[in-house]
C-alpha cells in the first residue's frame, strides 16, 4: 500500500514551463540531455515541459536549454570551468536576481539560468556540475582570453 502511494505522490510533481530553444532538435542536444546530472547544486531534478530542457529544485529553480543560439564574440564575462580533465567557457550575463550563463565556443549552446539565490558567490561551482555534460555538444573554435 505504501508502494503506491509512493508512486501516486511522484505524479503529482508539476512540470516546470520551459521553453524550447531555437535549436532544441539538434541531435547533439540529445547526446547533452543524456549527460546531464541527476542532481545539480544539491538539488534533484524535476520535469519540464519542454525539448531539451532540464531543471532541478523547486524553489528558486535552476533552468538549462540546450539548442540557443551560439554567441559569437562578446564582452560579456566568460568564465573557464574545469570539470575533471576539460575545460568550458561559459558567458555569465548578470540579470539582476539570476546569473544567465551560456556555453561559449559551443555548437549547440546550453544556457543555465540560475538564481542568485542559489549560487551568488558560487556559480563556478553550479557550471562545473553540468559542464562535462555541456562538453557534449561540439566545439566552434571560440574560446575565453
Amino acid at each position: 500500500m505504501a508502494l503506491v502511494a509512493a508512486a501516486g505522490m511522484t505524479g503529482c510533481a508539476h512540470p516546470v514551463v520551459v521553453d524550447a530553444a531555437p535549436y532544441a532538435a539538434d541531435p547533439d542536444c540529445a547526446r547533452v540531455m543524456i549527460a546531464m546530472p541527476e542532481v545539480v547544486g544539491g538539488l534533484e531534478r524535476v520535469p519540464t515541459t519542454s525539448q531539451a530542457t532540464d531543471a532541478w529544485g523547486e524553489d528558486y529553480t535552476l533552468v538549462m536549454r540546450c539548442g540557443v543560439e551560439p554567441p559569437g564574440p562578446s564582452t560579456d564575462e566568460c568564465l573557464a570551468v574545469e570539470s575533471g580533465d576539460l575545460t568550458v567557457d561559459w558567458l555569465i550575463v548578470d540579470e539582476g536576481d539570476a546569473w544567465r550563463t551560456t556555453t561559449f565556443g559551443r555548437s549547440p549552446a546550453v544556457e543555465l539560468l540560475v538564481p542568485k539565490e542559489r549560487a551568488q558567490d558560487a556559480i563556478g561551482d553550479v557550471l562545473a556540475e553540468v559542464s562535462r555534460a555541456a562538453a557534449k555538444a561540439p566545439a566552434n573554435g571560440l574560446e575565453c582570453r
